[in-house]
C-alpha cells in the first residue's frame, strides 16, 4: 500500500480520535515542502500538525511510514525533509507548561518560538540564557541543532537543557535527562529529529540584566589576546561577537555587550513583532550589488555602530527580528548561512586560510561573525570538544550557484578540518561523506543508538540519508 493511501485510510478510520488528539487537522495529499533557503524542494507524503505530546504518538501510531520533523524552518539543507514522509509541522505546540522563577526554569512545548517565550518571560525579568541572535527559531529545532549564540561563557544550547520528551516511532513517550537516560539524552540534542520527536524541553534560565554597547575596531593578529583580556576577562560580559567584512576580513569590529547601571538609551522590553524593515533589507542590497557598496556598509553600518551609545535590556538585543537581514525576495539571490567551529590556538592560521579561500573563490560574503563557545561536555553530536572561536559566514548566492558555492564551501571545510575545527549541520549539505566523518567521529555511536529506539528508520531527513549509515 502506497504510504499516503494508509495515512488517508488511518485518518478516514480514525479521523475523530486523532484529530482530537492532535488538536489540529491533518493533510494527506502529498505537497511540496521547502526550507529558507528556497533552493530545493522535496515532495512529501502530508503534513500533521498535533498540538500536544498525545497528538503526536497518535499520529506515529497512525502513521507508519518515514517521518520528518519542521519547526521554524530554518535550516537550509532538508534537514526537515524526506521525500514521501509525513511531516511533522510543530508549531502549533506553543504552550508555556511550567515556570519557576526562583529556580530560573522553565517548561515549554517544542514549537515554541523563542519571541513568545521571551513574552512570556520578560514580565518576571527572566531571559533565556542561551539562543541564536535572532528569536524566529523554535525550541525544538533549536535543541535538535544543538544552536549557540553569542552569550560569553556559555556555549551550545546542550548545556541549559534540564529535561526533554521525546516521542519514539512506536509513540512511547520518554523524558530524558542528565539522570534519566543520559545516554539518550545526549544523542538527542544535536540529534536533528533523527531519533524521535521532541515534544517539550525544560531549560535554565538568566536574569534580564541592563546591557551596554561597546565597539572597538581591533587588528586581526592581536584579537585572540584582546579577546582575551577584555571578552573572558571582563567580569560583567554577557554578549560578544566581532565581524569581519569584505573584501580584506582584517579588521574585526568587536561588539560587547555588559551589565551596566547607565540610563537605557531605548526603553523597549522587547523588539516589536512585525516591524518594517525594507530600509535594512535596502541597505544590504545596496552594499552587495551597487558600485560602492563596501563605502555604504562602512558608512551606514560600521561608523554607527562606532558612534551610537546604546543601553538596552538583553530582552531587547536577544529579541532581533530575522526579517531585518532576510533579503526582499529569494528568487534571484538567496542569502545562506555556514558555520566553523576554531581551537582558540588555531585562530590565526584558520582564518589566514579562510581569507585566502574567499578571496579566490570572489565568494559573496556579507560578513563574518566571530563567537566563542564554550566546551560542550553534554551532546553526543557535539561540535565543540573543548573552547571554540566559531566563525559564522553569511553569504550570498544566485539561485542556480550552488555547485559553484559547494567548491568553495568544501575548502572551508577542509580548513577547520586541517585545523583541528569542525563545520555545522543545519546548512546546505555541500560536504563530502569522508568530510563528515572527519568531523563527527561519534556518528557511529548515534548511528547505533538510532538503530536501537528508531530499527525501521522511521526518523528520516535528507541531512541523515547523505550521511548516516544506519543499515
Amino acid at each position: 500500500m502506497h504510504r499516503r493511501e494508509a495515512l488517508g485510510r488511518a485518518l478516514a478510520a480514525g479521523t475523530i480520535g486523532l484529530l482530537s488528539a492532535c488538536g489540529r487537522h491533518a493533510d494527506s495529499a502529498a505537497r511540496a515542502a521547502r526550507d529558507i533557503s528556497g533552493l530545493d524542494s522535496s515532495r512529501i507524503a502530508g503534513v500533521v500538525r498535533p498540538a500536544t505530546t498525545a497528538g503526536v504518538a497518535a499520529a506515529l501510531r497512525a502513521w507508519r511510514g518515514a517521518v520528518c520533523i519542521a519547526g521554524a524552518r530554518f535550516s537550509m539543507g532538508g534537514q526537515t525533509r524526506e521525500p514521501d514522509a509525513l511531516q511533522f509541522d510543530l508549531s502549533g505546540m506553543d504552550r508555556m507548561l511550567r515556570l519557576d522563577t526562583a529556580a530560573r526554569t522553565v517548561r515549554v512545548q517544542a514549537g515554541m518560538h523563542w519571541r513568545r517565550l521571551q513574552a512570556l518571560l520578560d514580565p518576571h525579568d527572566l531571559a533565556i540564557k542561551v539562543m541564536q541572535s535572532y528569536s524566529n527559531f523554535s525550541v525544538g529545532g533549536s535543541v535538535s541543532v544543538n544552536c549557540h549564540g553569542r552569550y560569553v561563557g556559555e556555549g551550545a544550547i546542550a548545556g541549559t537543557v534540564r529535561a526533554l520528551q521525546l516521542v519514539t516511532a512506536e509513540g512511547r513517550v520518554l523524558e530524558l535527562s542528565r539522570d534519566r537516560d543520559p545516554d539518550l539524552f545526549g544523542a538527542a540534542l544535536g540529534g536533528y529529529g533523527g531519533l524521535g520527536v521532541i515534544t517539550e524541553v525544560e531549560l535554565d534560565l538568566a536574569h534580564n540584566a541592563r546591557i551596554g554597547r561597546q565597539v572597538a575596531a581591533v587588528p586581526l593578529s592581536e584579537y585572540p589576546a584582546w579577546f582575551r583580556a577584555n571578552v573572558l576577562g571582563g567580569r560583567d560580559v554577557v554578549m560578544h561577537n566581532a565581524d569581519l567584512v569584505p573584501p580584506d576580513f582584517d579588521a574585526p569590529l568587536a561588539i560587547t555587550w555588559s551589565r551596566t547601571d547607565a540610563p537605557l538609551t531605548d526603553a523597549r522590553r522587547l523588539v516589536p513583532e512585525g516591524l518594517d524593515y525594507s530600509r535594512e533589507q535596502n541597505l544590504i542590497w545596496s552594499a552587495t550589488e551597487l558600485p560602492g557598496g563596501d563605502a555604504l556598509r562602512d558608512r551606514y553600518m560600521t561608523r554607527r555602530l562606532l558612534t551610537e551609545p546604546r543601553v538596552i535590556m538583553r530582552n531587547c538585543e536577544a529579541s532581533l527580528d530575522v526579517a531585518s537581514i532576510e533579503p526582499r525576495t529569494r528568487r534571484v539571490s538567496t542569502y545562506l548561512l555556514q558555520e566553523y567551529f576554531i581551537p582558540m590556538a588555531a585562530f590565526d592560521r584558520f582564518t589566514a586560510r579562510m581569507r585566502a579561500i574567499l578571496r579566490a573563490a570572489d565568494a559573496d560574503i556579507l560578513n563574518v561573525s566571530i563567537r566563542h563557545a564554550i566546551a560542550d561536555t553534554t551532546s553526543l553530536m557535539r561540535w565543540a570538544d573543548c573552547d571554540m572561536f566559531c566563525f559564522v559566514l553569511y553569504h550570498k548566492q544566485r539561485t542556480w550557484q550552488d555547485a559553484r558555492a559547494a567548491s568553495w564551501t568544501r575548502a572551508l571545510i577542509d580548513a577547520a578540518l586541517d585545523h583541528g575545527g569542525r563545520y555545522y549541520l543545519p546548512y546546505r549539505l555541500h560536504a563530502t561523506r569522508q568530510q563528515f566523518a572527519r568531523a563527527y567521529p561519534q556518528a557511529n555511536i548515534f548511528a547505533a543508538i538510532k538503530r536501537e529506539i528508531d530499527p525501521a528508520n522511521r526518523f528520516r531527513n535528507l541531512l541523515w540519508d547523505r550521511y548516516l549509515s544506519v543499515a
